[in-house]
């Protein structure tokens, strides 16, 4: 369904980006390394952005990961503040993105169901 405001669309493109130039260069908090942000959605009013995240790292504790995004809030919002092309930076509200754990997850079931099918003679090799 295509969003009917093309602004805070542009503004999500414009903060995801930011963020992610600034956690990849500039955070100084070695938590933070390897963090991604995957999305960004913005309210109606542009007040406040919801900032997706996930980590590279698949064994950090996303409670960890938030506490240091909030505590690099100020930090982070200076940045945007400097780079974004809004009078007021929206308030930044963290939510920890499991997809990639749920995808890993998925992908390992289905190596785990077709090597069982393998082991028990119900697929040939030849039908990879």
């Amino acid at each position: 369904m295509p969003r009917e405001f093309p602004r805070s669309r542009r503004i999500e493109d414009q903060v995801q980006r930011i963020l992610s130039d600034v956690l990849r260069v500039s955070a100084r908090d070695p938590r933070l390394r390897g963090v991604i942000i995957t999305a960004v959605n913005v309210s109606r009013d542009l007040s406040v952005a919801k900032v997706y995240f996930t980590s590279l790292e698949l064994d950090q504790d996303p409670a960890d990961l938030h506490t240091a995004l909030i505590s690099a809030m100020g930090f982070l919002r200076s940045q945007l503040a400097k780079q974004l092309t809004v009078r007021q930076v929206p308030e930044l509200r963290f939510k920890y993105d499991d997809s990639m754990q749920r995808g890993s997850a998925m992908d390992r079931l289905i190596d785990d169901a077709v090597a069982k099918d393998r082991r028990d003679g119900g697929l040939d090799e030849e039908s990879d």
